[in-house]
């Protein structure tokens, strides 16, 4: 029997929480609510079967212009996760962090949570589970391109320095391989800013559910699809 190859590192981006409420007649805040139940259970399955990384897009740059309401029960929602995640911590063995731009319209209890939680995890040893929130790929490129920037500048580095690896050591994802998978759940068809570096060489499936339909066994598909493909990465 032929082994089956594992990703090292699968990204998601988590479509569909409000279209899944309104087609059951519920209130969108209650889409994500399911949503982020989904999630939990997805990343503590993803540690269960020895995934390297799991880096999901929860809240972009540009869902700020949703309304006050929706945006605010998202912000509670990322609170109590990371309420519940400090807990637990040491049971799960994850390793937790949020990328993402902190310093634009994130309530400071929130960005307190973070510290908090990325502290108490640091020295896990299991799954290193990134929640993009707040975050723009477009974005995380130029922070990049000022970061090495500012060091030509000071004389650290010269412009002959900078190649490929510098530029991704100085992303929000430094340290992790590339995702080798990309799936996106409600039949969306784009990728819509999320990882653009990162995700140059990454296998693409577009899932005709949405999040809150998201199950442990779609995670084991998607791997056996993977596993079936052939990755050539420019060769």
């Amino acid at each position: 029997m032929e082994e089956k190859i594992m990703p090292k590192h699968i990204a998601i981006i988590m479509d569909g929480n409000r279209r899944w409420a309104k087609q059951k007649g519920l209130d969108g805040s209650l889409g994500h609510k399911k949503g982020a139940e989904v999630l939990e259970e997805v990343a503590k399955y993803c540690n269960k079967i020895g995934l390297e990384a799991l880096t999901v897009y929860a809240f972009s740059t540009e869902n700020w212009k949703r309304t006050k309401e929706e945006v605010g029960a998202i912000l509670l929602l990322l609170q109590m996760y990371l309420d519940k995640f400090l807990k637990t911590a040491d049971l799960e063995n994850i390793k937790l962090r949020v990328i993402g731009d902190r310093e634009h319209n994130m309530p400071e209890e929130i960005k307190t949570k973070m510290i908090k939680m990325e502290e108490r995890t640091k020295n896990n040893t299991g799954l290193k589970f990134n929640i993009a929130f707040n975050y723009g790929g477009r974005d995380e490129i130029v922070k990049a391109t000022k970061a090495i920037a500012e060091k030509v500048k000071n004389g650290e580095i010269n412009i002959e320095d900078i190649d490929e690896n510098m530029i991704s050591n100085n992303l929000y994802t430094k340290g992790l391989p590339d995702p080798d998978l990309l799936i996106r759940t409600s039949g969306e068809l784009r990728t819509s800013n999320f990882l653009p570096w990162q995700i140059t060489y990454s296998e693409f499936m577009f899932l005709d559910k949405y999040w809150p339909d998201f199950t442990t066994a779609d995670i084991d598909n998607a791997i056996e699809v993977y596993s079936k493909r052939q990755r050539r990465v420019g060769k």
